[in-house]
């Protein structure tokens, strides 16, 4: 099931792209949609705040705790096996999500859904890696496959408005038939070799220590607003999570099949992209939060307004989604990257200036028009370069550092935001939103610095064009 020799993709090939786009949707959609269902999910269930912010957290937690296991499982189980898997349960806990009637189940049944896309996400990268050959091929299925994540993070803020105006347990029941039918497709279409098994050993001690790491390390700065940073909890956990990476760095020196190969750590394009994907996705999180609480709470706008708001900046990424592989092949990863991060800090730029009275046309709608451009040509351009190079066996490894850099990033950001939304002690709330967005804004900036570090050329490889062009002289 590769494609032809001219680049053609047959009927059984768009089907499987198809079904991992339509997945890593739901998983990107799920990180989002809930936030502008929050203050209905907390009159209907009568959740204190700190008990609400679990509804968000519960999910970037089992998420961004997992996704390295999931990926290395994804690699030594078979992709498609634990694809299948992990689908079934994600549906399976969507369906409770939108069944129960306590807060502690639905923060569960988030804990669960962050669970599975843990081991999805990962698995649906590495089968699209696995699947098309590195080069033009790969680089427009992994621009289509990216671009429907980016839509659906970007979209399900809208898609939010409009079901939370029906009940916010919509917001849970609808992934459930996409997700079945999704999960009968691939059944039928993911081809049966990417079942086929990595060679290599299980890492007990790597999966133990680096899962508890991040586990404890996306707990800590979620529940560091609340505690207090200089808490004895906050420490303690920290402290904690950066003993067990410790004990993990070490333990993958010395056993035979680590769960991470850390010399996948030495390619200058990888740690970019995984430094960039901490950058676009946490100044993002945060900024959306702060968006919300501007929008809704000091503008007064309804969920679907605040949705719509949104719109411009999801349509922007899904319109475009076919096109970035193109982009990829004849400008280069990194220059796209440039540009990109370019935008992502000129967005957050532009919301600097929100007042009482935001003007749509010359704020709200080109502020979200850059972030739009911004994820469009960042987001699959981070993917495509965070994959090439690597080895099929390794693909779900790097695929799952990706992702797991995303959502800790995510994590860490908010937590930061929200402190200094909350510690703003000035009479007027625009000085605490313009603060809060001023650290979107810094990070926009430090991206666009190490975005621009990857343009620089390697001594080696301007010697091996030089020798070319001698020899043809």
């Amino acid at each position: 099931m590769n494609p032809s020799h001219d680049g053609r993709w047959d009927a059984r090939l768009w089907a499987a792209l198809t079904v991992l786009c339509a997945v890593v949707f739901l998983d990107a959609l799920d990180v989002s949609m809930v936030g502008v269902a929050l203050p209905s999910i907390q009159a209907d269930l009568g959740l204190s705040t700190s008990s609400l912010q679990w509804v968000v957290s519960g999910y970037v937690l089992g998420y961004g705790g997992l996704l390295l296991l999931g990926g290395r499982t994804a690699d030594l189980l078979g992709r498609r096996r634990v694809f299948l898997a992990a689908l079934a349960v994600f549906a399976v806990a969507s369906l409770l999500g939108g069944l129960v009637s306590d807060g502690t189940l639905l923060i569960a049944a988030r804990f669960i859904k962050g669970i599975s896309a843990a081991f999805t996400a990962p698995a649906a990268l590495s089968i699209i890696t696995t699947t098309f050959a590195e080069g033009p091929a790969r680089n427009r299925a992994l621009s289509i496959f990216t671009a429907s994540g980016a839509s659906g993070f970007s979209l399900g803020l809208v898609i939010s408005g409009f079901l939370t105006e029906l009940g916010w347990r919509w917001t849970f029941l609808m992934p459930v038939p996409v997700a079945i039918i999704a999960l009968a497709a691939a059944l039928r279409f993911l081809p049966k070799h990417h079942e086929e098994r990595a060679e290599g050993g299980y890492d007990l001690i790597g999966a133990v220590t680096i899962t508890a790491s991040m586990l404890l390390l996306v707990f800590a700065v979620v529940e560091a607003p609340e505690a207090g940073w200089g808490s004895v909890r906050t420490i303690a956990t920290l402290v904690a999570a950066a003993v067990l990476l410790a004990v993990f760095v070490l333990a993958e020196q010395r056993v035979k099949h680590p769960l991470v190969r850390l010399g996948i750590l030495r390619s200058g394009p990888i740690v970019r992209a995984n430094l960039g994907l901490v950058i676009l996705f946490g100044s993002y999180v945060g900024f959306q939060f702060v968006a919300m609480q501007y929008f809704q709470n000091f503008l007064h706008w309804s969920a679907l307004e605040t949705a719509l708001a949104f719109l411009p900046a999801g349509l922007l990424v899904a319109v475009t989604s076919t096109k970035m592989g193109g982009l990829a092949d004849r400008f280069g990863t990194a220059r796209l990257i440039v540009i990109g991060s370019a935008a992502l800090a000129a967005g957050y730029a532009f919301f600097l200036r929100v007042d009482g009275s935001p003007s749509l046309a010359t704020l709200i709608i080109p502020g979200m028009v850059l972030l739009g451009i911004a994820f469009a040509l960042s987001f699959p351009s981070l993917n495509i370069q965070a994959t090439n190079g690597v080895a099929d066996d390794e693909q779900g490894l790097a695929s799952g550092l990706l992702n797991t850099s995303g959502q800790v990033g995510g994590a860490v950001v908010l937590a930061i935001v929200t402190a200094v939304l909350t510690s703003s002690t000035s009479a007027d709330p625009l000085d605490g939103f313009h603060a809060a967005i001023t650290v979107s804004g810094i990070l926009g900036l430090v991206g666009l610095v190490i975005a621009l570090t990857g343009l620089r050329r390697p001594r080696t490889a301007v010697a091996v064009e030089d020798e070319k062009v001698l020899e043809t002289v």
